[in-house]
Formats: structure tokens, C-alpha cells, sequence
């Protein structure tokens, strides 16, 4: 009987490994790839706002932990930039200077945009830094997406009416867009 217990134990444990194992991260090729076509996803996972009084109303709720970071891992929210469109649906938890009263979709970070400038450079240690400056758009002034070479990928957002907010995610091809009838 402990032979069966023990030959149960060691196959349970080979199979924890081999679900860890077969986690894939996409190799620094395909997300140089990526970043060079101009037309990739950012997926936010967490986001970390600056204003401590957010996250201490946040801390004071009951059953909650005490922590800045939110998760975002159950909404679809990111930053989806093609050649000729950027559409970006993030949340924002923080001040916001100038509240659009009665237009909840102008509270958070919810728009496209045909009017933007992207630019690229190399930072250190093999870190991509895109930096996307929107036109067309009166609250958002500048979006900074920093992209490691395992396809992780912090971004921050400067706006003229709110404090600065950033997320943790990660960036993936873009899906094909379906013509709607």
C-alpha cells in the first residue's frame, strides 16, 4: 500500500510540473516582430494607481486586502494599436481634475483615436519603448507602453485632467476584426 501511495505522490507531482512547463512565453523574435509591425494588443492584467487616497478608501473597505494593485484578469480591457487606429478601453481609479458629469464613458480611459503619433526606442537590457502621442483627444496627452523582451509589458498613461495611472500586462497579436452587416 505505501508503494501505491508513493508511486500516486511522484506521478501527481511530474504532472504539477508538467502543467508548469508547458506555460509558453513568446521568444524575443516574434515581440520584435510584433512591436516593429505598429499593430499589436496591450493586455492589462493589474493596475497601480498614484493617489493614495484611492487606495486607502479602497483599504478601507470590509474584506478587503490592503494593497495598490488592482486586478483587471476578469474585464477585457487594453490597448489595441493598428496602422491607422488606436483603441483604448482602460479603467482609471484615481482624481480626476475636470468630471464629465452624466457621461460615464468619459471617466475612464474609453476611445478611439485616427490621429496619433507612434515612436519607438531601445532601452535597457533589450526593453522596447513605445510611446503613443494622441491628437485627437483632449483629456489623454501621452500613453507609454515599455515591452520586455518575454512579451511582459508596463504601460502608463499621462493626461491633462487626472493623476497618472499604470498598468501591468503583457502584448499579443492583434485579432482580426470582423466586418459587421
Amino acid at each position: 500500500m505505501k508503494k501505491y501511495i508513493s508511486i500516486i505522490f511522484v506521478f501527481g507531482f511530474l504532472m504539477i510540473f508538467q502543467n508548469c512547463s508547458s506555460q509558453t512565453q513568446p521568444d524575443a523574435k516574434s515581440v520584435e516582430t510584433l512591436i516593429n509591425s505598429d499593430d499589436f494588443s496591450f493586455r492589462a492584467e493589474r493596475a497601480t494607481p498614484t493617489n493614495y487616497d484611492v487606495i486607502n478608501v479602497m483599504n478601507s473597505l470590509p474584506n478587503t486586502t490592503s494593497t495598490r494593485i488592482l486586478d483587471l484578469s476578469g474585464g477585457n480591457y487594453s490597448i489595441d494599436l493598428r496602422k491607422d487606429k488606436l483603441d483604448v478601453t482602460l479603467p482609471y481609479f484615481g482624481r480626476v481634475f475636470n468630471p464629465s458629469y452624466g457621461n460615464s464613458n468619459q471617466n475612464s480611459y474609453r476611445f478611439t483615436s485616427k490621429d496619433f503619433v507612434v515612436t519607438k526606442s531601445q532601452g535597457r537590457k533589450g526593453k522596447s519603448i513605445v510611446k503613443i502621442k494622441v491628437k485627437d483627444q483632449s483629456t489623454v496627452d501621452e500613453i507609454t507602453i515599455e515591452i520586455f523582451k518575454n512579451g511582459k509589458a508596463f504601460t502608463s498613461i499621462r493626461s491633462n485632467d487626472r493623476q497618472p495611472i499604470s498598468y501591468d500586462g503583457y502584448i499579443t497579436k492583434n485579432e482580426e476584426q470582423k466586418e459587421k452587416p
